[in-house]
This record gives C-alpha cells, structure tokens and sequence, in this order.
C-alpha cells in the first residue's frame, strides 16, 4: 500500500491550516467531534498531525507484517473521514468569516439594524452638503493659502462621506442578510 499522496496531501493540509491558524487563533470550542479526532483541539494543525500519526501507524504496521485487512480498512476509512473533514473545514473558512461580519453585533434586533441605517442616511445627507459648502468655498478663496486650506477641509469631508457611505453599505447588507435568514 502506498501512502505517498496521502502524505503529499497532509503534508499540504498542514501549511493551510497553520496558515489559518495563525490568522483566526483558537476555536471557541473543539473543531470537530471526538469520535473523530482524539485531540479536541480548537486550532486545525494538531488535527493534522493526529492525522498523520495515522498515517504513521498504517506504515508501521504494514512494515511489521501485523497489518491485518479489519485493521487496514479501519485506519483508511478513519484517515479518510480526517483528510475530508480537515479539507471542508479549511475550504469553508472564508464563508465563515463572512458570515461572523455579517452576523448581528451584540444581539442587535432587525430594528436596530433600521434605525441606525437611518442614522447614517442622514450623516450622508449633512455630510454631502458639507462636501457641496466646501467646493463652493474653494472657489471663492483669493490667496495659495486659503485655496491649500479649503482643500484640505474638502480633502476631510470627502473621506468622512466616504466612510459613512461603506458603513452604510455594511450596515444595508446585514440588513439583507438578516432578513434573508429570517
């Protein structure tokens, strides 16, 4: 029996989940259940290397003559159970992330979510029309340092109006999201 891709994969599937690892931490709770990895850990690299070790087993018992066909299609059927849970773990983080920043901040009801969008509306709205004041005062300025000064404050409100609309926007499509679960 050869055991080179396995390897090959795992070996992979090691550097993606230290990858990962490192960027969410630990779980909140043991990643998968114990009946299929011993370990309980809340971090993906040990459930590799429990992986590994079964793999290390199947080549030791091999080695040794006392790999029986029970024992073989046991410890296949196992690393392959790991191998598939450890790949959709890994392949569904990105959809976990969005759906945590999508998630209600604190329990915020649907309602809360609605006066808030309204909140911003209206800062967009003032903050427009800040933008609006703020050209029309460029173009009355007489001297290089008034001009360099309103355009810095033109500078200033364009960014504001910029980060209350991607608010916005952030707040519209939990809205979305919400509603869609619901």
């Amino acid at each position: 029996m050869d055991l080179t891709p396995l390897k090959a994969q795992l070996n992979t599937l090691t550097n993606q989940a230290a990858e990962i690892d490192k960027r969410r931490g630990e779980n909140s709770k043991p990643l998968f259940d114990e009946r299929l990895f011993h370990c309980h850990s809340r971090l993906l690299t040990p459930c590799v290397e429990e992986a590994k070790s079964v793999v290390d087993s199947l080549e030791q018992e091999q080695s040794s003559g006392r790999l029986s066909p029970q024992s073989a299609e046991h410890l296949c059927e196992k690393l392959l159970n790991q191998i598939s849970a450890l790949q959709r773990e890994i392949a569904t983080v990105s959809i976990r992330q969005k759906e945590r920043s999508f998630a209600p901040k604190l329990g915020m009801s649907t309602r809360q979510l609605y006066h808030e969008l309204a909140q911003h509306q209206n800062w967009e709205r003032r903050l427009a029309d800040m933008v609006r004041h703020a050209e029309a005062d460029i173009a009355q300025r007489h001297t290089t340092a008034e001009d360099q000064q309103a355009q810095k404050n033109l500078l200033a409100v364009q960014n504001r109006l910029a980060r209350c609309r991607e608010s916005k926007k952030k707040i519209e499509a939990r809205i979305a999201f919400r509603e869609k679960k619901e």
